[in-house]
């Protein structure tokens, strides 16, 4: 994106109504916030190449509580000079070098991203800042969140499980794959090899996608059916309403195409992942995953019920994940377990159901259905 033209004796900043062209555009971002501030909540297409480090910002904020502003700022200019202040000022040349677009933010646009802006441009490099920093633009997606939920028509795609629905969200052009977002399947079973987000990572993730949506045009947007929480993430409260009462499609497979989706998913899919991650350890390490989610549900099970599964998983896990033994403790959870949970629920919703059908029926609905609405 063009840089704005600075006010006379200052250097050029973002302003609010530039924002969602900047996130759209997946303009770089240098955040220059200290590496817990960056972890508990970033911006996509940012990376973290801090001022002050964890360590020299927790000094500097001890500094301000006890003597104030003006000696906070002479700490962390003594803090960030000499050799750290040429290792920090070579990690931002490097990456302007490689991203010449690229725009600093730090929390409200304030001193940290201003010292980096001065110290860049005494070097020759005019790059602007966030006006507001990482809290306006995040501001700037939280509300763009509250708009599309408002505005777009949510149809919630819903199945029992296994059918497939998080595939089938991602074989549509207008819908957002939440629990793509979460890093969760968003069951027992569904904790991933690698962890989720913050909240407020998954937040400005979903609003991105939603912006997106929004660019793209279309008054549809299709969801999974989901419960508020997605493991340890929360829907945004102004898009769970909305989902809570969008019009439903039921997808409907067979037992068989089920088995056989969860077995894929579930079993090859995270088996792979977590030999990727630790070839030495990846199956031992799966296998207590696996165990894991099963005693998460052992109180809603039954201590009997949960027994019997327990002893044909561990046999498939020692029989070098036997698929054959995977799938008979998949049918029976689903038969005695997940089919009766999700029917139970489908009772409280059936006047909301619009279009049942399987998988390719309901693609073809989708289509047709989103071209009525353009």
């Amino acid at each position: 994106m063009d840089i704005p033209k600075p006010q006379a004796g200052k250097l050029a900043q973002i302003p609010a109504d530039r924002f969602t062209e900047l996130l759209l555009n997946s303009t770089p971002l240098i955040d220059v916030r200290a590496e817990c501030e960056y972890h508990d909540g970033h911006i996509p297409h940012s990376v973290n190449l801090p001022l002050l480090n964890d360590a020299e910002r927790a000094e500097v904020g001890t500094c301000y509580k006890r003597k104030g502003q003006e000696a906070a700022i002479t700490l962390g200019t003594e803090l960030v000079s000499g050799d750290t202040k040429k290792e920090r000022m070579t990690a931002w040349v490097r990456f302007i070098a490689d991203n010449p677009t690229a725009v600093i933010l730090c929390f409200r646009g304030g001193l940290r991203s201003q010292t980096v802006q001065k110290w860049l441009a005494e070097s020759g490099l005019q790059r602007p800042l966030i006006s507001g920093g990482y809290k306006a633009l995040r501001r700037h997606l939280l509300r763009t969140t509250i708009r599309v939920a408002s505005e777009k028509k949510i149809i919630i795609v819903a199945g029992k499980t296994g059918t497939g629905k998080t595939h089938l969200i991602n074989n549509l052009t207008r819908s957002v794959d939440l629990e793509g977002l979460a890093n969760h399947r968003g069951s027992a079973f569904g904790r991933r090899v690698s962890a989720q987000p913050a909240q407020s990572v998954f937040e400005n993730l979903l609003a991105l996608d939603l912006l997106r949506q929004e660019r793209e045009g279309g008054a549809t947007l299709f969801l999974e059916d989901e419960s508020r929480a997605i493991g340890s993430i929360s829907l945004p409260l102004e898009l769970h309403r909305a989902m809570s009462v969008a019009p439903i499609v039921r997808v409907e497979e067979s037992l068989d195409f089920r088995v056989e989706t969860i077995l894929n998913d579930y079993i090859v899919s995270n088996l792979t992942d977590f030999r990727r991650l630790d070839p030495v350890q990846g199956d031992s390490l799966f296998s207590e995953s696996l165990l894991a989610s099963l005693d998460r549900i052992k109180k809603r099970l039954g201590g009997e019920r949960h027994s019997a599964l327990r002893d044909i998983m561990s046999a498939a896990l020692t029989s070098n994940n036997d698929h054959d033994q995977h799938r008979a403790w998949i049918r029976g959870l689903l038969v005695d377990y997940y089919d009766p949970m999700y029917e139970y629920q489908m009772t409280k919703k059936a006047q909301r159901v619009v279009f049942k059908g399987d998988s390719d029926t309901f693609l073809e609905w989708a289509s047709e259905f989103d071209q009525l609405q353009t």
